[in-house]
């Protein structure tokens, strides 16, 4: 018998879940339960992250795999601490500005578009400093799925369909060039047909995009994590994988070196937060862009709420502090070293007020303020010590470049097109500098106390997405599961805004009242895909999972 599996006619409903020595709560059923092994084979919430992280890069390439970036913020209860680290890689040396003359904005595809991926160190680096098991042993679950195969679910599917389809337009853009500027275009973005090649050789069965229930193999894709395993993540930055990378660049024209591997160290770094109704709300400090978040909720601070959720006043003021929030963090964050503003000016609550200010009963176009004074796939884990990791990882638009490296299951990311070819944006392309980056990893914390970890996957509404989880359990008391089943909304573009169609039937017309331009739209796949894990006050955790995803969580 067949079945409609993409077939979604009735709404379900999941009970937020308990767990009492440890969870794992991610958008893969399988990564999940990869991650739950390692707990029960006694590692820690670290080791199950990374072997969830692993496992997502194969079971999910559609959002994430080997060549993409890390975030992540770990809890050690036993100091008390959390930890951030940035994953995050730069630009080439030879990426500079110059190398893209004739163009207006940066590339999406083709190694135009690469920068260093960091996704490798940051297992390599969370396991080293944290991990009890070895590196081979996390990454054990993740090689067996790449090699035995793993089902492909319905989300995915249809995220691998659209890029399928995606890389298959770029093929007829090649073939139909007519002005230099167009080649130039092409030239930067995939040099040739050839450099597609092997991602329809590596990633199609039959030359297809895989559909949901099928199964997916890539022996290559095991070879090259056993080698990621044994050599602690050296290969790829300093060694045979290195060499593969340079070369094929080389091929292609592309500007990433072997030299730009080995140069590259993930970083550890301090978090930085804001107190939101006495919840110290954590993120990792920018190129990454959590602190639109945490200027949102300043924003917020200055407002009253109706107590009532889903009003139109409510959600009117929460899309208006998200724009202005947003308005900042596309104008100043990039390199935290290259940036113009410093993180404590943007989050000064003096700041913050001023642009309160701002919003009043109608709708307004956002423009970045002077904050100058005197914002893929998640995961979260824990476990039964109290330790906690809440971590995120990327290729940012799907698979990414489109660039993957011949033999090995790399897909190279395309997070270099965040850059900006505007010499005087703070986020102009320039060597070793990092992007603009749109993943972040959340963490909740309490009178220097853990409460939890969470994370909503998603580009720019990633920070939306968090924004209304954050507000959703603190504001108005729902559990895990109940605030991330919430129906949400999503700022576009100037007025434009997108809600979800299971939001009261008066909620689009009040807004469209007071200004805003609404879509409502039923496909929620773009409206950003989270994960939580609380610790709860009777002992042990509590754990919500996305249901706009094939999201699980594996309880210990």
């Amino acid at each position: 018998m067949e079945f409609n599996v993409l077939s979604n006619r009735y709404k379900s409903e999941r009970n937020v879940m308990y767990a009492k020595n440890g969870a794992v709560a991610t958008s893969n059923p399988q990564a999940a339960q990869a991650g739950l092994e390692i707990l029960k084979k006694g590692g820690n919430a670290v080791d199950a992250a990374v072997a969830t992280a692993a496992t997502l890069a194969v079971t999910e390439p559609t959002s994430n795999g080997i060549g993409g970036d890390a975030y992540s913020l770990v809890w050690i209860e036993s100091e008390k601490k959390l930890y951030g680290l940035n994953a995050s890689g730069f630009a080439p040396e030879l990426m500079t500005k110059e190398a893209y003359k004739g163009l207006e904005k940066m590339p999406r595809h083709g190694f135009g578009a690469v920068t260093v991926p960091g996704i490798p160190s940051a297992w390599a680096e969370l396991n080293k400093k944290f991990g009890k098991l070895s590196l081979y042993e996390c990454l054990k679950p993740a090689i067996d799925y790449a090699r035995e195969g793993y089902i492909v679910y319905p989300n995915v599917a249809k995220l691998w369909k659209e890029s399928f389809e995606d890389y298959t337009n770029d093929l007829k853009e090649i073939d139909n060039i007519k002005t230099p500027i167009e080649k130039k275009e092409i030239e930067i973005n995939l040099t040739d047909k050839d450099i597609l090649k092997d991602w329809f050789d590596t990633f199609t069965i039959n030359k297809k995009a895989p559909n949901a229930g099928d199964i997916f193999k890539c022996e290559e894709q095991a070879k090259t994590l056993e080698e990621i395993a044994i050599t602690n993540a050296e290969s790829f930055y300093r060694g045979r994988i290195a060499d593969l990378i340079d070369k094929h660049s080389k091929k292609f024209g592309g500007m990433i070196r072997k030299s730009d591997l080995e140069r590259y160290r993930p970083q550890w770094v301090e978090p930085i937060s804001t107190n939101y109704k006495g919840y110290d709300i954590c993120e990792i400090p920018p190129n990454g862009h959590g602190i639109t978040v945490l200027m949102a909720l300043n924003i917020l601070k200055e407002l009253n709420l109706d107590e009532e959720k889903e009003t139109v006043d409510n959600i009117h003021k929460m899309i208006e502090c998200m724009k202005l929030a947003f308005a900042d963090s596309k104008k100043y964050v990039t390199d935290r070293e290259k940036m113009s503003v410093s993180v404590d000016e943007m989050l000064n609550q003096s700041y913050a007020k001023k642009r309160s200010e701002l919003i009043k009963d109608k709708a307004i176009l956002p423009k970045a303020g002077e904050p100058f004074c005197g914002g893929t796939v998640y995961l979260c884990t824990s476990d039964k010590d109290g330790n906690m990791v809440s971590h995120i990882q990327s290729n940012y638009m799907n698979f990414g470049s489109g660039v993957v490296i011949p033999n090995t299951g790399i897909a190279l990311h395309n997070r270099g097109n965040n850059f900006s070819l505007d010499e005087n944006h703070d986020n102009v392309v320039e060597p070793f500098k990092k992007p603009y980056h749109t993943i972040i990893p959340g963490f909740i914390k309490k009178d220097d106390a853990a409460i939890g970890c969470f994370g909503v996957m998603g580009a720019f509404m990633q920070p939306q997405g968090q924004f209304q989880v954050l507000t959703n359990l603190i504001d108005f008391n729902m559990n895990p599961q109940e605030a991330l089943d919430a129906p949400r909304w999503q700022w576009i573009d100037g007025m434009s805004i997108e809600i979800e169609d299971d939001m009261k039937e008066n909620i689009a017309n009040g807004l469209k009242e007071k200004g805003h331009d609404v879509k409502v739209v039923s496909d929620k796949i773009n409206m950003g895909r989270g994960q939580i894990i609380l610790k709860n006050k009777n002992g042990g955790y509590i754990c919500g999972t996305e249901k706009r995803c094939d999201g699980s969580v594996a309880i210990y």
